[in-house]
């Protein structure tokens, strides 16, 4: 007997349907599974034959033929376990098949038939056709899925459960939508930038960093306070918007990120991967590709300390996704987009030892030295850091100073009315932040007087400024000026906005 089951698989971070096909047919007992199945899913029949059993049913001694279609995508996890399983009673006449193709079933089985939560539960709900009735999830599955959910979303604990449901489905009501309480990547309380000693200028710039999505590189000597400003940072950036919280937990659904959790994502992801990682890693790949940290950090920070301690290919790898704000994987049979709307703070030492900066210890770093360290770096990846700032040793009077810096709160209001005035600028487009405006757009909002231009012609000329560099220096300054609330870029602006470009020139030689 023959019994078709309905599915989903995931494919980057979009769910597409999946047919379960299982033939029940006389000969010698065994379980063939094709359509492409990765090692998790040809060893769902173990678990499928034990869930059965221990469910109170019978597993067929029969030849068993499971087909996963369409044939020719490569399907992975074991989220089909619970399908399988059904398709499999359905085909050996034990339970009524009638619901099976009208709904939607997703879930691992444990060896004593209950289930177990899978990734990507929300993509699957949003992307569910209309024309089914409903999708039936792991209970832990069940509050990501309902959120905007298009269909009716049920839940089960055990494969009993999903056979009662299945034969008594009109009587049962699909679960309702409730908002989750978040996950808190970050805790204001815990950090803060009242916390920071001294540092003015470094606030100030990673506050116009917050305010306008801008990419900042910290540079200063081991204790100065790099990492300690760094998980500040996030506390000085705006709330998302629905939109982007949406996105953001769609990503880490797919990436199982939500299992142990009931909630969904609405602080703002702060990403922090090692020095080691490997290209793929950070920006994602594959067999079957997936998200790297870089679409991890999608609508929030990703922070790269020691930056030059990086292999060199790792960060080349990430040119593509600051410029393009997203990662093309491309492979023989597919090519995958994958979101990367990410701020980059990155933190690296003056020198190779160090102390080139520090005032009360000696660097021996020759300026050749210094060179071949800071060429680990190369032109194309800084020239798209926009703020680089330098970041000095405290002195020792700031630091034991009983007087509280100023708040993130404080700087948070600021950097919020400054984003809220770039809302109103580009409206309902896909410019969010002043760091995302294109050339034209650049162009367009920022505008200089007859003084302005010549200083910033005299700073191309000085510089040696390239031309991408020349947009950012006019998106900083747009961005000073919103933080003052004038909507002219004065020349102080632009004059601040520059300074900001340390890296344009041999400081060190």
């Amino acid at each position: 007997m023959l019994a078709r089951v309905l599915s989903f698989g995931i494919l980057g971070l979009d769910a597409y349907p999946v047919t379960i096909e299982v033939d029940v047919t006389r000969g010698l007992p065994a379980t063939t599974i094709v359509g492409l199945p990765d090692d998790a899913i040809r060893e769902s029949k173990e678990r499928v034959r034990s869930a059965i059993k221990n469910s109170g049913f019978k597993f067929p001694s029969d030849r068993i033929t499971i087909n996963l279609s369409p044939a020719d995508i490569k399907k992975e996890g074991p989220s089909f376990d619970l399908a399988i399983a059904l398709g499999i009673l359905a085909a050996s006449d034990q339970i009524d098949p009638t619901r099976l193709t009208q709904l939607g079933f997703l879930g691992e089985l444990s060896l004593d038939g209950r289930i177990q939560p899978i990734n990507g539960a929300l993509s699957i709900s949003l992307s569910a056709s209309k024309t089914l009735h409903g999708i039936v999830l792991p209970t832990k599955n069940v509050k990501e899925a309902t959120i905007n959910s298009n269909i009716p979303i049920y839940k089960a604990s055990c494969l009993n459960e999903v056979v009662h449901l299945t034969h008594n489905f009109d009587n049962i009501e699909p679960e309702k939508a409730v908002f989750a309480l978040p996950i808190v990547s970050h805790d204001p309380s815990d950090m803060d930038f009242m916390d920071v000693k001294g540092q003015c200028h470094v606030k100030r710039g990673m506050e116009i960093s917050a305010a306008g999505g801008h990419n900042c590189l910290l540079i200063g000597p081991p204790g100065s306070g790099k990492t300690m400003l760094a998980q500040r940072f996030p506390s000085i950036l705006p709330e998302m918007t629905k939109e982007e919280w949406l996105e953001t937990t769609k990503i880490y659904s797919v990436m199982g990120f939500l299992r142990s959790t009931d909630g969904m994502i609405h602080c703002r992801p702060f990403r922090s991967p090692h020095h080691t990682s490997s290209a793929t890693a950070l920006v994602g790949g594959g067999s079957i590709p997936k998200p790297g940290e870089v679409t991890l950090s999608h609508n929030g920070v990703l922070f790269l300390d020691e930056l030059p301690e990086f292999n060199r290919d790792v960060l080349e790898a990430l040119r593509q996704p600051l410029e393009d704000r997203h990662v093309t994987i491309a492979r023989a049979s597919k090519t995958l987009r994958f979101p990367a709307q990410f701020i980059l703070l990155a933190a690296m030492n003056p020198c190779p030892c160090g102390w080139l900066t520090d005032p009360k210890k000696n660097c021996h770093c020759t300026p050749a030295l210094i060179q071949r360290y800071m060429n680990k770096i190369s032109g194309p990846l800084l020239d798209r850091i926009d703020i680089h700032l330098n970041v000095p040793i405290p002195k020792t009077h700031e630091l034991m100073s009983e007087v509280a810096g100023e708040s993130s709160k404080i700087i948070k209001e600021r950097t919020v009315r400054a984003r809220q005035v770039q809302s109103r600028r580009f409206g309902t487009g896909n410019v969010r932040s002043n760091a995302q405006m294109n050339h034209r757009e650049t162009k367009k909002f920022c505008s200089l007087d007859k003084e302005g231009q010549d200083l910033l012609k005299r700073a191309i000329d000085e510089l040696g400024l390239s031309a991408r560099a020349h947009d950012k220096i006019l998106k900083i300054a747009r961005t000073i000026a919103d933080l003052e609330g004038n909507e002219k870029i004065e020349t102080k602006y632009l004059a601040e906005a520059i300074g900001y470009r340390s890296l344009d020139r041999n400081w060190w030689a």
